[in-house]
């Protein structure tokens, strides 16, 4: 009878063992305090992410800052306890990080484009005024380069692939573009396009400066991104003719309307894509969904601790 009553006492410790664990990792499987990472002041994702959540000037004063989207996956991913948050084109694999969904919505191709994933900016381009470029033929490329990544099925298919979101019903082909600039059919391999800002856009970027070389004549390129931030002041601002100009700037948020960012005189500027921002933690914590208000709290220091976070 004692041994039978013994049994029964551990099997029982055994179920209310096993409904901890599981009742733990509905609110995590993770303990401790939360390691929040957010990105610089300078960068158009964190602006996004803000706005998108909604706690605009309200961070939490222990939030550890990081300069990159991969600087930023790299920090979580090397952090059991942390959360932050990257563009959908970040390799999340490679640095040990997992996306999560929002408000029960997986962050995907469709879900960006139909509007359903509700944490979503666009990727932006302005460029310095026309007649301000070092020469007609940069400037040529400069504009046939930007229809080529917004407008052509070729570019926007490349674009696609590194990660941005477009439509490509709306895709014309790219001969039929490139007719408009005879500047292609030459050798420009002594001539040099750089571009700046936004941090985010590096991957389409590169892919697409690297597809449209060899259809310029082998024209060159400087990618030299350091934030959203730096897009206008070094195509149109204060820094257009220092060591830093630049003659397309990039920002993973709309331009601001508050006089800041006075694009009026680009020679051209527009969208090429949509991006999402993905709120991510470590690829073991067991977290598969977080909502606005959880976010907020977290970001805000509302919540601290992961097991106080679906209290």
């Amino acid at each position: 009878m004692k041994k039978t009553l013994m049994l029964g006492l551990a099997c029982l410790m055994s179920v209310s063992l096993m409904a901890c664990g599981s009742n733990e990792g509905s609110s995590n499987g993770v303990s401790g305090e939360i390691a929040v990472y957010t990105r610089d002041s300078s960068s158009g994702t964190r602006e996004a992410f803000e706005k998108g959540v909604g706690f605009e000037g309200e961070l939490t004063k222990h939030a550890t800052e990081v300069t990159s989207n991969d600087d930023m996956a790299a920090k979580v991913g090397g952090e059991a306890r942390g959360i932050g948050y990257t563009s959908l084109s970040t390799d999340f694999e490679k640095n040990n990080v997992k996306p999560l969904k929002y408000e029960g919505v997986e962050a995907s191709s469709e879900t960006v484009l139909d509007g359903s994933y509700g944490l979503q900016r666009p990727f932006m381009f302005v460029t310095r005024a026309s007649g301000d470029f070092e020469s007609e033929e940069k400037e040529q490329l400069v504009a046939a380069f930007l229809d080529y990544l917004q407008n052509s099925a070729e570019g926007m298919a490349v674009v696609q692939k590194a990660g941005g979101e477009v439509d490509l019903s709306k895709a014309v082909a790219w001969e039929e573009l490139a007719s408009k600039y005879p500047v292609l059919q030459q050798d420009n391999s002594d001539i040099t396009i750089t571009t700046a800002g936004s941090t985010s856009v590096e991957k389409t970027l590169k892919a697409a400066l690297e597809a449209f070389s060899p259809l310029a004549g082998n024209v060159k390129f400087v990618m030299n991104q350091n934030g959203s931030g730096d897009a206008v002041p070094r195509t149109l601002g204060k820094e257009k003719d220092g060591a830093n100009k630049a003659d397309i700037g990039f920002a993973s948020r709309a331009f601001k309307e508050d006089g800041s960012e006075d694009i009026a005189s680009a020679m051209v500027s527009g969208q090429y894509c949509i991006d999402a921002v993905v709120a991510v933690v470590h690829k073991d914590n067991p977290l598969e969904n977080i909502t606005q208000a959880q976010l907020k709290d977290i970001f805000t220091g509302k919540i601290t601790n992961w097991e106080d976070l679906n209290k």
